[in-house]
């Protein structure tokens, strides 16, 4: 199967899952992973019609994405792995999206960096929503908090949240406190679902899901 099939395979399975949770045809956006492949791996499936694109690492993304925006300036760019506070100035300049804030100290050297460039890439705040020690995020508990650190006192616009479940539990129930989360506290965008549990996702509520292996296959 081609790239191209594969992406069309993946918005097909997306909009029948819109219609089986009774969402709004087209309410869920998809963000093609296309963390460690190459211009020459991510120029089909622009050329297919993606618009939207999420990368790990800043170092990574750079290296690529420069070019392919001067190709196609209506691509978005969302940053979907761990910031790192040295790197603040250039997740500013590259990304449209940045959906891993997780600290306060993140939120304040992109709140300065944002003012400093005069640049303002839309911001979600990652919840470690199964509470794991190896991954980033936010504890749910400590979210409504943090929304209101970075609203009140950086001035910071808070787009949505995001989260990544444990890989070894049914993803539902996390995907559900998210949305319990996002609606407590006035968020109205929900980026969770992979390649492995999109679906459901999209049935609990997702607005954006990211999806790389099933488009761009194996790497």
């Amino acid at each position: 199967m081609t790239v191209e099939q594969r992406l069309a395979e993946v918005q097909g399975r997306i909009k029948a899952a819109e219609k089986t949770g009774r969402r709004s045809a087209g309410a869920v956006q998809l963000v093609a992973v296309s963390k460690t492949f190459e211009v020459e791996d991510i120029r089909p499936v622009i050329a297919a019609g993606q618009r939207i694109f999420g990368e790990n690492r800043v170092q990574e993304s750079q290296a690529k994405w420069p070019i392919l925006k001067q190709e196609s300036p209506d691509v978005e760019l969302h940053l979907i792995g761990p910031l790192q506070s040295n790197k603040a100035a250039e997740a500013v300049a590259l990304f449209d999206v940045i959906e891993t804030v997780d600290r306060e100290k993140i939120a304040a050297a992109l709140a300065q960096e944002m003012t400093r460039q005069d640049r303002k890439p839309r911001l979600y705040v990652q919840v470690n929503i199964g509470l794991e020690s190896q991954k980033a995020g936010i504890a749910p508990k400590d979210t409504a908090a943090f929304l209101r650190y970075c609203c009140e006192d950086l001035s910071l616009d808070i787009e949505g949240l995001m989260c990544i479940p444990p890989a070894d539990d049914h993803p539902g129930p996390y995907f559900a406190l998210l949305r319990k989360l996002a609606q407590e506290n006035g968020i109205a965008k929900l980026s969770m679902g992979m390649s492995g549990d999109f679906e459901t996702a999209v049935q609990f509520g997702a607005t954006s899901v990211r999806v790389g292996s099933a488009i761009f296959g194996s790497r």
